[in-house]
């Protein structure tokens, strides 16, 4: 017996077969559409491949294991994101329409799954566009030798290096006084920093004109914003590969800790990133999908682009890694050069009488021999694997490890340079993705007159998305964005994909979407999209999902800060959210959800009410047709 949600009226809603075959004529000139394929798998695989497959996965696989962190994250890609990237394709595909109209047109009361789509497609763009101004920034900064992050400002006096600067580094200084010149709390709002403005506004503006006509500007721009970055990290890993230490960088990252396994940690964060990975749920790839023709082959895409996310995801970390080996060595090499002076100017040795390949030895001797002094030394301790296992996530990897392996290398401005511009283009080509994740659903809304250009309509959202940005660009700006990638676009992404997959699956019916795919491509679904969409992938989200909330809800929260003031600076000082930052939270991470169960409430209370007026108004006019009969 097959489960299925009554769901009277679809028929109505949605277009049959017939009539698509129709639409695809008709719709030449009225619809946009995709020049060719190229474009539209290269606007997809921009989309999906952004920031997070170059700092939050190599982060995630230092945090959990290395290597053991890849194995739930390829189970989970291959149960959870494939099967939902696959349905995403096909549903925008078949219906013809974006995030708000799909699930209207699947289900009225399922509106809210567009609608929510829509909010967390707005809100990641408020500070995914920032990052790109901070991006832009560095990249005007990258045309000055030496870099101005290699070296410590000097005083007023000029009789030494800046206070801050020398009790914590160069790229720590530039990134914290410099760019963002951060308050000690997220209550100290400051001021507006005008450089970020600037580039802010200029982030917007590039991003305006690349989205100014929809999908016929972006798919031009793609041509070079999804491609240019493997062109980037292909040269890196070249250069890496030629940098000593390289190697350990990348032993370290594939060397499993298979005892993270066991940690449910581990598999809620795999599970997380397959949807960061993917940009699923945000709204973007149906409305992609839906410029297609309906004969497109989705299943050969969702197939290619999900084997592309994880190739880059791997590959990515791979270059990181090497150059992050380089790093630690470089800092290991250090470390080990000043115990040597230390040893050398103590025990007044020769010159080059220790070595880095006789340290250890040497150490011991002199450490049987002299156990006083070597105890009074406090000589450091170099490990290499501590240094590996330095983890910065997200922005403190691009800004502060990257920036400071860059002034390392020789000619440090051109791989400055060729990083920032990587990242840029990555940025930008995932925002494509979210400004039609909230343009289309708009539309479909009618929140705007329907005379209104395209142009008009984008530069509205980039307007308005701007003036609300400025959060972003005071002195807490950083602490802002921080609460915003934590909450907005998690637990609203896993609420969404699981409703979407539930949606299609037990209300519009999975007979019927099999008999869509088969319309489409020419063959029905094999048994592995039917076990996953009936059962594994709802599972498995669900599972998450329970996991999230048990892990995370009754825990206190924190957020780290930069205070020169603190105690044990430059360790940043780790600080409780003031109480007014939890209606915040809610706000990131509730309201998006709650827009989905809010709406069902709204139309099924208005259907009722209705029903109510309708059995009304006929025992009306039964009341008075009967008065009439019995009068005549």
């Amino acid at each position: 017996m097959k489960f299925k949600l009554p769901n009277p009226g679809l028929e109505d809603r949605i277009p049959s077969h017939e009539r698509l075959e129709i639409l695809e004529k008709e719709e030449v000139d009225d619809r946009p559409k995709w020049d060719n394929k190229t474009q539209y798998m290269l606007t997809c695989v921009g989309f999906c491949v952004g920031l997070g497959n170059v700092w939050r996965f190599p982060y995630l696989c230092q945090k959990y294991g290395g290597g053991a962190f890849m194995i739930p994250f390829l189970i989970l890609l291959v149960v959870q994101g494939i099967p939902l990237l696959h349905m995403e394709f096909a549903i925008g595909q078949r219906l013809r329409k974006g995030s708000v109209g799909v699930w209207n047109g699947i289900h009225p009361y399922l509106g809210g799954v567009g609608k929510a789509s829509m909010c967390v497609s707005f809100l990641v763009s408020l500070y995914y566009n920032t990052i790109i101004a901070w991006v832009m920034w560095y990249f005007f900064n990258s045309f000055q030798d030496p870099l101005p992050w290699s070296h410590c400002p000097l005083n007023d006096n000029r009789t030494g290096y800046v206070e801050e600067c020398a009790k914590s580094s160069p790229v720590d200084y530039f990134w914290y006084r410099s760019t963002l010149n951060s308050s000690t709390s997220i209550d100290d709002s400051g001021s507006i920093q005008w450089w970020l403005l600037l580039c802010l506004v200029c982030a917007w503006a590039v991003l305006y004109v690349c989205c100014i006509r929809g999908i016929e500007t972006t798919g031009k721009a793609v041509y070079v914003t999804s491609t240019l970055p493997y062109v980037v990290l292909t040269i890196f890993l070249i250069r890496g590969l030629t940098l000593k230490g390289s190697v350990n960088g990348i032993v370290f990252l594939f060397t499993p800790d298979i005892a993270e396994l066991s940690n449910p940690d581990t598999w809620l964060n795999a599970g997380a990133q397959v949807f960061y990975s993917f940009s699923l749920a945000f709204g973007g790839l149906i409305s992609f999908s839906s410029y297609n023709s309906v004969h497109n082959h989705c299943e050969q895409d969702a197939v290619t682009i999900s084997v592309i996310n994880g190739i880059t995801s791997v590959y990515a970390a791979t270059v990181i890694y090497s150059i992050i080996g380089f790093r630690a060595t470089e800092r290991y090499d250090d470390c080990n050069d000043r115990n040597i002076l230390s040893l050398m100017n103590t025990f007044d040795l020769p010159e080059r009488n220790i070595t880095a390949d006789n340290y250890d030895k040497v150490l011991e001797n002199l450490n049987l021999t002299y156990p006083e002094v070597i105890k009074n030394l406090n000589l450091e301790t170099c490990n290499l694997n501590a240094f590996l296992s330095e983890g910065v996530e997200g922005t403190g990897l691009a800004f502060i490890v990257f920036t400071e392996a860059i002034t390392k290398m020789p000619v440090s401005p051109l791989w400055s340079i060729l990083f920032f511009i990587m990242l840029f283009c990555l940025g930008l080509s995932s925002m494509f993705g979210n400004i039609e994740g909230v343009l289309v659903p708009l539309q479909d809304l009618n929140v705007f007159p329907k005379s209104w250009p395209k142009e008009a309509l984008t530069g509205m959202i980039c307007l308005v998305s701007f003036l609300i940005a400025l959060i972003f660009v005071q002195a807490s700006g950083n602490y802002w964005l921080a609460l915003f990638d934590e909450f907005a676009g998690s637990i609203p992404l896993l609420i969404i994909g699981f409703c979407e997959m539930v949606g299609v699956v037990y209300i519009y019916g999975i007979d019927r979407f099999n008999d869509d795919i088969e319309f489409m491509i020419g063959h029905k679904p094999n048994i592995f999209w039917q076990a996953t969409w009936r059962v594994i992938s709802p599972l498995v989200m669900f599972v998450i999902l329970l996991f999230y909330f048990v892990t995370k809800v009754n825990k206190e929260l924190f957020y780290i800060a930069w205070n020169p003031d603190y105690v044990n600076f430059p360790i940043l000082e780790r600080l409780p959210f003031a109480n007014w930052i939890y209606a915040i939270i809610f706000i990131l991470a509730g309201v998006p959800s709650l827009v989905i169960p809010a709406t069902f409430l709204f139309k099924f209370i208005r259907n009722r009410c209705r029903k109510q007026d309708d059995l009304q108004a006929l025992q009306t006019v039964a009341s008075a047709v009967s008065i009439n009969g019995l009068s005549n």
